[in-house]
């Protein structure tokens, strides 16, 4: 059986009144973006404050920090996605399960919640491994100069945990970006469910997972491409910060 080959599909007019397959795609990257750089941010914010607290001496704190990492990054994030969607309204009381379901963008605040929180415990390693692979000194020089541990934290391990961390961090952020395409099963319209929808109007499928393989693909490199100029920027002498965290300072 021959395959009819039609790279003109894109500017046909999309069925479902959005305008052509182009605009379709074109509003799935959109999706797409504001899905994980929201999620990114979440991630970020509690990677940060769970990582931190992984590495606090305060043996009770760390572990319910590292039952966290354990919860979130061992449960499939598919799973985690239906569990936030389906599940989650019918554990809270009636009237705000009712709401979460009415909401308008409920696939869309479901996918950035689920992949925020599966993401923070992958960060949260990154950001415990970055602050243990510091000399001790730098938290005993913290506590010489008369600062409290928070602001030890704050002032002196953080900043430079987060330096030395970056090449994995952008690893990260390149997964949220195609993790995102799990949206799709909780009916959110992002880049691959808009792809997978024109190859089932036109049947012309060759055509729509190349388009959404090569989107995929650019925004991916431009994220890499960024992360690393701004790896060069924060790049601190004594450390090492391409591939893995090494010191090498004081």
């Amino acid at each position: 059986m021959n395959y009819n080959w039609n790279w003109n599909i894109f500017w046909e007019a999309a069925p479902d009144g959005g305008g052509t397959y182009f605009d379709s795609l074109l509003s799935g990257v959109l999706w797409t973006l504001a899905t994980a750089a929201l999620a990114w941010i979440i991630a970020l914010v509690l990677g940060a404050i769970i990582g931190t607290i992984r590495t606090a001496p305060n043996k009770w704190a760390a572990k319910l920090a590292n039952a966290y990492v354990e919860l979130f990054r061992n449960i499939p994030l598919l799973v985690q996605m239906f569990l936030w969607y389906f599940v989650m309204p019918e554990l809270v009381p009636t009237a705000m399960g009712n709401w979460l379901k009415s909401m308008p963008n409920a696939p869309f605040i479901t996918a950035v919640l689920s992949l925020g929180f599966f993401t923070s415990a992958r960060v949260a390693v990154q950001v415990s491994t970055g602050i243990n692979a510091l000399p001790r000194g730098q938290r005993m020089a913290g506590t010489a100069l008369g600062l409290t541990l928070p602001q030890t934290y704050r002032y002196v391990l953080l900043p430079m945990a987060f330096r030395i961390i970056i090449p994995s961090l952008t690893n990260e952020l390149a997964a949220i970006i195609k993790n995102s395409s799990v949206a799709l099963t909780i009916g959110l319209m992002e880049l691959t469910a808009s792809a997978r929808s024109m190859q089932e109007f036109s049947f012309q499928v060759f055509e729509a997972f190349t388009a959404a393989t090569l989107i995929y693909l650019v925004v991916s490199v431009i994220a890499l491409v960024l992360a690393n100029v701004l790896e060069k920027m924060l790049a601190v002498p004594g450390f090492i910060t391409s591939g893995s965290a090494k010191t090498g300072g004081h």
